[in-house]
């Protein structure tokens, strides 16, 4: 008996020796599927940071794409988290002190001029994160995508011959005011897109066809002849009535980033129906439901209320955000109420709130204050170049100037924010103004810039002229490259080798090197990076002889040449996974295929 006592022992402990194996095979199994989970993820993140997501974040249980919402928003919080800064306490040094630049600012709350400027506090606190994370929606809602003004382009390429199809054409027109007449798309005029769920195009004034079709994407285009044109993405045809609200639309309007149907669009100069002003539209109906800016008093530039900037809104605070040339930055609350079962949408706007400077290079005879690029925000910082040659961060929570650098010149081009190796620098560049600095030819720099404290990193300058009406120099905004192209920017310089010559510049990020130059006529337009799935990168850019060029990335070679006007090409392309589109002065807008 005690032998098979100790016999049954033996097996009794075999069986819990096995069973403590499996246990912790088990645990280890389970630990390693965990880790190779969280390392697969972080590797998405990684190769996704710096590309749009082509995930479409829907609401609706209808458009649902079968992605687990859930791990999809760790990834996105993964993305955000690689794509911002490591740490950022915006502060000046001697050389950018806002007092060299900026002799005096105001503030302005629901019409009462404050007597003591420091004592503002925003009565919601802004906030911004990172690029990517501006908005979920499907398509791309301001001037170069996001708060960062980084991309222009959303979702992958499918390219595989690298070339340009023309797929359609619409046709825009002409408006005339006193002795200037604006026709086709002007500067910065880049269209806007967005595939709207089915739940919010229901509601809204499009043809059947078009509510009926569910991979509609609408591209949605304020041209200079006073229209904004609803056009599909993949045919051009017509997706509703054009809207006509009368003055010329020369910058790029602004969607709604919480996937709200709602523009913003400022006029960029005056018409027969009164001064310049910011509309802002029900897509519903396409009703105007609140315009401001025009003959604003607060203005130290009189009655000129030019608006080409692209706003952004504060999604978190329901707050639009807009620079406007006429001096005045304005942050204003917009009470929106949106119900999209019920198809209604309402703003009762409120604690508005502006802000404007006095230069220390304006005169009288020279007002030069205003700002006619879109500005770039991150946190409660906002960063914006103007007409005085200032680049500015503003806290926006507080209305006080943190830095100001000195950028020489009227600049339209929209700062950039690039976060690299953990910090955060923004690129910009600056146009010729034609008798301030010179009356033939002046040193136009490409700067990067530490946007902490505004200090110079590196400047690549070129030569350039300018005759009236026509400026040399950087009207574009310049592109940040990522997946492939991460270590270089690219930009367009008008006017370097005589009147008509231009180059697209390829530059070392780290450097300010010239990697390569691409010459042909100039450009204002702004160049555009694609990436196939496989993270390869293109760049495209249109001149003013109507050419686009389609080129590698890295090496500069012309993959396409493409001749789409036998005039200019002042705006500045939108890319939706394959398909581009931009407008031109002739008064055509093209839709495209890149191949």
């Amino acid at each position: 008996m005690k032998r098979k006592k100790g016999k049954r022992k033996k097996q009794l402990r075999r069986k819990y020796l096995i069973r403590r194996l499996l246990i912790t095979g088990s645990f280890l199994a389970v630990a390693a599927l965990i880790i190779f989970a969280a390392v697969t993820l972080i590797n998405r993140a990684r190769d996704a940071a710096n590309t749009v997501s082509m995930i479409q974040v829907s609401e609706s249980p209808v458009e649902d794409s079968g992605i687990d919402m859930e791990t999809n928003s760790s990834l996105a919080e993964v993305k955000a988290a690689m794509a911002r800064p490591t740490e950022f306490h915006p502060t000046c040094t001697d050389s950018t002190k806002p007092e060299q630049y900026i002799s005096s600012t105001e503030i302005n709350v629901d019409g009462q001029t404050l007597s003591d400027t420091s004592s503002y506090q925003s009565e919601s606190t802004h906030t911004f994160d990172a690029g990517i994370s501006y908005t979920d929606v499907d398509g791309i809602v301001t001037f170069r995508g996001n708060n960062f003004r980084d991309t222009a382009s959303y979702g992958y390429t499918q390219m595989k011959d690298f070339t340009i199809k023309d797929l359609w054409t619409a046709t825009t027109g002409a408006l005339t005011y006193g002795n200037a007449t604006w026709t086709g798309s002007g500067w910065t005029g880049q269209p806007l897109m967005e595939k709207w769920p089915r739940e919010v195009k229901k509601s809204m004034n499009m043809y059947d066809w078009a509510k009926e079709k569910d991979d509609l994407v609408e591209v949605i285009y304020a041209c200079m002849d006073g229209y904004v044109y609803f056009l599909d993405l993949e045919t051009g045809e017509p997706t509703r009535e054009s809207l006509y609200l009368g003055y010329t639309f020369k910058g790029a309007g602004a969607l709604d980033p919480r996937g709200y149907p709602i523009m913003y669009v400022g006029a960029g100069y005056d018409s027969n129906q009164g001064t310049a002003r910011v509309f802002v539209v029900n897509l519903l109906d396409c009703s105007v439901m609140y315009t401001f800016g025009n003959n604003d008093p607060f203005s130290l530039r009189g009655n000129l209320s030019y608006f080409d900037s692209s706003a952004l809104v504060d999604a978190k605070t329901d707050t639009l955000i807009y620079p406007g040339e006429n001096g005045i930055l304005y942050l204003i609350k917009l009470n929106t109420q949106y119900d999209p079962k019920a198809g209604t949408l309402s703003i009762n706007p409120d604690n508005i709130v502006k802000w404007h400077y006095y230069g220390v290079r304006t005169s009288v005879s020279s007002y030069w204050l205003g700002m006619e690029d879109s500005a770039a925000v991150y946190e409660g910082y906002l960063f914006v170049a103007d007409n005085g040659g200032n680049l500015m961060c503003l806290d926006l929570n507080t209305l006080q100037l943190v830095w100001v650098q000195d950028i020489l010149d009227d600049s339209n081009s929209s700062p950039v924010l690039s976060v690299e190796d953990g910090h955060l620098y923004l690129y910009v560049s600056t146009s010729f103004r034609l008798g301030w600095r010179s009356n033939s030819s002046a040193e136009v720099p490409v700067w990067k810039i530490d946007a902490e404290d505004g200090t110079i990193i590196w400047q690549t300058s070129y030569e350039c002229y300018s005759e009236d009406g026509v400026s040399g120099g950087v009207q574009s905004t310049i592109a940040t490259g990522k997946e492939s192209l991460a270590d270089y920017i690219y930009v367009t310089v008008a006017r370097t080798g005589g009147q008509g010559e231009g180059v697209l510049a390829c530059l070392n990020k780290k450097t300010g090197e010239k990697e390569w130059e691409h010459t042909s006529a100039y450009a204002w337009s702004s160049p555009v990076c694609l990436y196939n799935p496989d993270g390869s990168g293109k760049v495209l850019y249109c001149n003013s002889t109507g050419h686009i060029y389609l080129l590698d990335g890295k090496t500069g070679d012309v993959l396409d040449t493409h001749r789409i006007s036998e005039g200019v090409i002042e705006a500045s392309p939108a890319v939706y996974n394959s398909y581009m589109v931009v407008g031109t002065r002739d008064c055509k807008i093209w839709g495209m295929e890149l191949q």
